[in-house]
């Protein structure tokens, strides 16, 4: 069975899309669209921006969106998914291959999503870290004893995000490191996503969400938010409101899409993150699946 995976932030390269707008005329107009929908041209950004320019939150999750979405969209002969998931901002891109949300909507609902969130990032600083060789339980023990700092991203078997004040995540790296951990990176990023610093931006687009059409995917949506595969539409806007400011759990999504059955995973999306924890991650079940990637 084929599943289909997102990117979400951090995927983000100069010259993104651009190959795929210069040799796909439909995907070429679908920018365009993009383009009229936002209000700027987020396509110059993408093809001759600098690392930089691409980091800002509110260009780099329509950036990204509009990346994953155009492939999936307009690769000629590309069969339909049996199952879809998408990492946090991967979810909305995956919604739209499902079919459960047009790519329109989708956009209008991320670059929502991206301003909430970059107004969360400057009122109140804070940051994430990636934390490698300790099992969940054991970060999450340690995140539960600092005041300020929770487990944001199960990425894969030893490999958790934390996120929150940046005091508190500095701290918990310390103790974390203290506990056996074999890294604890910080990570350039613009806040603390999937923490309580994010309820601001929950809040404001919750009203977003809840007046767009979505309609029951074509496959199941393995979320964020439940790890399980959803295709009730109510179902689905609420995981996918409540995904802010709770973790991504990557981990589980990917184990439940291969317990039911996933032998072939494409990533579709710039970069090739989602590719290395699908192989980790199934590797550690004991599956051998085939992964591939296009971006």
């Amino acid at each position: 069975m084929k599943a289909y995976v997102f990117p979400g932030q951090g995927a983000q390269f100069p010259g993104m899309g651009k190959e795929l707008y210069d040799n796909s005329p439909k995907a070429a107009a679908l920018m365009e669209q993009a383009n009229e929908i936002l209000g700027f041209r987020i396509t110059d950004i993408m093809f001759s921006g600098s690392e930089e320019d691409l980091r800002a939150t509110n260009v780099t999750q329509p950036a990204i969106f509009i990346h994953s979405t155009a492939l999936a969209l307009c690769t000629p002969n590309l069969p339909a998914p049996d199952m879809v998931g998408g990492h946090s901002l991967g979810e909305f891109s995956a919604l739209v291959a499902a079919e459960a949300m047009s790519f329109e909507d989708g956009l209008k609902l991320v670059a929502i999503r991206a301003g909430a969130m970059q107004k969360c990032c400057e009122k109140v600083p804070g940051t994430m870290a990636a934390i490698i060789g300790l099992p969940d339980e054991q970060v999450k023990e340690v995140c539960a004893d600092i005041k300020g700092v929770v487990p944001a991203n199960y990425n894969s078997p030893g490999q958790v995000v934390v996120s929150g004040e940046k005091e508190a995540v500095l701290l918990a790296c310390e103790k974390l490191k203290e506990a056996g951990a074999k890294r604890a990176l910080p990570l350039i990023v613009g806040g603390a996503f999937h923490s309580s610093l994010m309820e601001p931006a929950r809040l404001e687009l919750a009203e977003a969400i809840a007046s767009t059409p979505i309609k029951a995917p074509i496959c199941p949506i393995y979320q964020n938010f439940s790890a399980k595969g959803e295709s009730d539409p109510a179902v689905i806007k609420d995981n996918l409101l409540k995904q802010l400011t709770s973790p991504v759990r990557w981990t589980e999504s990917v184990r439940n899409m291969l317990a039911d059955g996933a032998d072939f995973f494409l990533e579709l999306g710039p970069g090739s993150v989602l590719q290395g924890l699908v192989k980790r991650i199934s590797s550690a079940e004991g599956k051998e699946v085939e992964v591939s990637g296009q971006s």
